[in-house]
């Protein structure tokens, strides 16, 4: 007589390979039910052609029949819905970020890089994945020239394990391209390589997954709202004019109706300078107010206003990012913005409902 009690451990011996997880806490087993020698059940996946389904299915009989080896087994397989997780590709993930800005040259990789940093450095499980394909810079900030991701096969599909920072997992194409070589790609490419980031990474379980998105609103924004619910959106600008109405182009995309993705609040880098020899000094290069103006056109705080001072450009270039030296000003400034954003991300989660994942429809 076959046990039920005694197929779910067996079961818990099969991975997803997709989450990492074994199938109970992946929660891709549904429908289990024992008649004499015949055990059945539901195995849910997100895609019915999932190129590793017939392994999985095989790696379920191996493992309930090393047990019982008259068991006859019937597996039968089944899409998730949204209510069983289907909606999100990587369920080990509690919160996508995206940090997004109009145009290029006001700071958002090092807005990311040093989020993410502080994050972690304060005790939240995160993760980075540089999504600007065409200007791979994490690499760079974090020291990681060089670091190719592994890449083990999981029941037939190659799954790249993101290298690690300081025990954070980071992922970006700089890894798997050469420094000098030229990102030349369209769309549907660019498109895919996002794509593989997602669903053919191995990301653990994470607070927060920061995600450094290319400048403006192309076709990388659109995968990403394709692909993951984000939870929000940060927007980084500098207080200059020109760069606050690019920041509000950015903005207005997550906020299409058939989007719907909440902006979290703005952070305003480069808003004052301060020479070292004169820490109490702040002179307004690229102007005063642009945030404040941003922030009222599209109902979103302002977080942090950044100063421009050279330690934090030298941890970029050096591959020692300033929220690693929290006792000093240029680190403490990295940790006010982690408080408030997980206030604002908490607030979010609190007052709204998930976000959808854009679908795609044609008539």
């Amino acid at each position: 007589m076959i046990d039920a009690n005694k197929i779910l451990p067996a079961l818990r011996k099969v991975i997803d390979p997709v989450s990492g997880k074994h199938l109970l806490d992946a929660k891709m087993v549904r429908d289990l039910k024992v008649d004499g020698n015949h055990v059945s059940f539901t195995l849910l996946l997100p895609d019915p052609n999932a190129p590793y389904k017939d392994e999985l299915i095989f790696s379920c009989i191996g493992e309930i029949q090393t047990i019982y080896p008259e068991a006859e087994v019937d597996i039968h397989v089944a899409v998730r819905s949204a209510e069983e997780g289907s909606e999100n590709p990587l369920p080990q993930v509690q919160n996508y970020i995206a940090v997004a800005s109009g145009k290029g040259g006001v700071g958002k990789s090092t807005v990311a890089v040093n989020l993410a940093v502080a994050l972690h450095q304060a005790g939240y499980r995160t993760g980075i994945l540089d999504t600007d394909l065409y200007g791979p810079s994490i690499p760079t900030m974090l020291g990681m020239q060089g670091v190719r991701p592994e890449v083990h096969t999981i029941y037939g599909v190659p799954m790249m394990i993101p290298p690690v920072y300081n025990g954070m997992p980071v992922m970006s194409i700089g890894f798997v391209i050469r420094p000098e070589q030229a990102v030349v790609m369209r769309g549907p490419r660019l498109s895919s390589i996002v794509q593989q980031f997602v669903r053919q990474c191995r990301w653990p379980d994470l607070d927060y997954l920061i995600i450094d998105l290319p400048p403006g609103t192309g076709d990388i924004q659109l995968t990403l709202v394709q692909t993951l619910p984000l939870t929000g959106a940060l927007i980084v600008t500098t207080p200059q004019e020109v760069a606050i109405a690019d920041a509000l182009k950015a903005a207005n995309m997550f906020r299409l109706e058939n989007i719907g993705v909440p902006i979290l609040g703005i952070v305003e880098n480069m808003a004052w300078f301060t020479p070292a020899e004169l820490p109490d000094h702040k002179y307004y290069i690229f102007g005063r107010g642009g945030a404040d103006k941003l922030a009222k056109m599209i109902e979103a705080p302002v977080l942090a206003r950044i100063p421009l001072v050279m330690s934090i450009r030298e941890g970029g270039d050096q591959g020692v990012p300033a929220a690693l030296h929290k006792d000093q000003p240029e680190g403490a400034v990295w940790y006010e913005l982690v408080e408030r954003f997980v206030q604002a991300v908490e607030e979010r989660n609190r007052k709204l409902e998930p976000t959808k994942i854009v679908k795609i429809t044609t008539r």
